[in-house]
């Protein structure tokens, strides 16, 4: 089914039919005894700057079993896993760096009480850096915790640096992560494409004047909040034709004689995200789920959408690591036909970078 819940700090909502659904449509809340054996839990969030001790998200039951969840970041860097059922205790730490607790962090806890598997993971979607742990077997959730914590604020505890709190019936992918909507089109030699269109072996021209094949198209389902809170991208900035809808994480090649001047090198790459200023670039208006499809090339090519360059699927050597490759995306794709991105087409801006670079343009 995929995403049912979705919070942020003013409080949220459960849809047990999926949050894509009218919520009239959504069904009867179960009984408070029924279980989630599957599922995943998402959080965003940012880390204090100030180095204290963050509960990211807390919740305890008496009935009709003792139990509670709580998700911590330690700020000698980890985050802090306790999960506990009629007195079962599990318990987990992730270690991250000390010095990067400024960053804006995704911690996904996936777990499958029946396989007697859990996983807790790491993102920091600025850097393209996933960091996992495998979990003791973990209990399954009670669905009526779920629906308290996810709609009811007085019933949890929350750090206010958090920016959203997401519950999935699957287990959600992590790792590269598509950056286009469906109806951004492509250059291709037949014209232009829409990008949810696109299969295997289809071809698009690239900014060089170079025809290449597509080696797979992959396209995932997330929250429209925090780093997947999509962008619009206004025409005719950006050599825009048109509107296009991304996500923030979704980079540009951007050139001109700024660039040159301020990074000595032809183009740089900036995420939509540092992009958007009120005008040329806005967060877009959009239901609670969003889509992002995207296209795999052989070197990490750039693709023409809509007028505007923009950067192909950036895998890296995701293929020499089996684990995160079966848990990202491609993890239905032969391995051997994957191909390796040594490093980005062009440098990868950072955010005070793009800040400098955003108002040199703008001067």
């Amino acid at each position: 089914m995929g995403w049912i819940g979705l919070s942020d700090q003013s409080g949220g909502r459960l849809a047990l039919s999926g949050l894509d659904v009218p919520q009239s449509k959504t069904v009867t809340p179960p009984h408070d005894c029924a279980l989630m054996a599957r599922g995943t839990l998402m959080i965003e969030t940012r880390l204090s700057s100030e180095g204290r001790p963050q509960t990211l998200l807390a919740f305890s039951r008496s009935h009709p079993w003792s139990g509670g969840f709580s998700l911590q970041a330690l700020p000698g860097g980890g985050i802090v896993l306790i999960e506990t059922q009629a007195g079962d205790v599990r318990h987990a730490t992730l270690p991250y760096r000390a010095d990067d607790r400024t960053d804006t962090l995704r911690l996904t806890y996936a777990w499958d009480a029946p396989a007697r598997w859990g996983r807790l993971s790491l993102e920091r979607p600025e850097m393209d850096r996933v960091h996992s742990i495998l979990l003791p077997p973990p209990h399954p959730m009670p669905l009526a915790d779920l629906r308290t914590v996810l709609t009811d604020p007085r019933q949890r505890q929350m750090d206010p640096d958090v920016i959203f709190v997401a519950l999935s019936t699957q287990i959600e992918p992590i790792g590269p992560m598509p950056g286009l909507s469906a109806s951004v089109p492509v250059c291709t030699p037949q014209g232009y494409v829409p990008a949810g269109h696109l299969k295997r072996g289809d071809l698009v021209d690239t900014d060089e004047g170079q025809i290449v094949p597509v080696l797979q198209t992959v396209a995932r389902r997330v929250p429209a909040m925090g780093s997947f809170r999509p962008v619009r991208l206004r025409a005719p900035y950006f050599g825009l034709r048109h509107d296009i809808v991304v996500s923030p994480q979704q980079r540009l090649v951007i050139r001109g004689s700024e660039v040159e001047y301020l990074f000595g090198c032809e183009a740089v790459l900036v995420p939509a995200r540092h992009l958007v200023n009120g005008f040329s670039a806005l967060f877009a208006e959009t239901s609670d789920i969003v889509s992002y499809h995207h296209l795999l090339l052989p070197g990490h090519e750039e693709i023409i959408a809509a007028g505007t360059r923009t950067e192909s699927l950036y895998i890296g050597r995701l293929r020499r690591n089996p684990d995160l490759l079966r848990a990202s995306v491609l993890a239905e794709f032969d391995r051997a036909r994957l191909p390796e991105h040594p490093r980005p087409i062009w440098p990868v801006l950072k955010p005070y970078e793009a800040i400098t670079l955003a108002m040199n343009r703008a001067a």
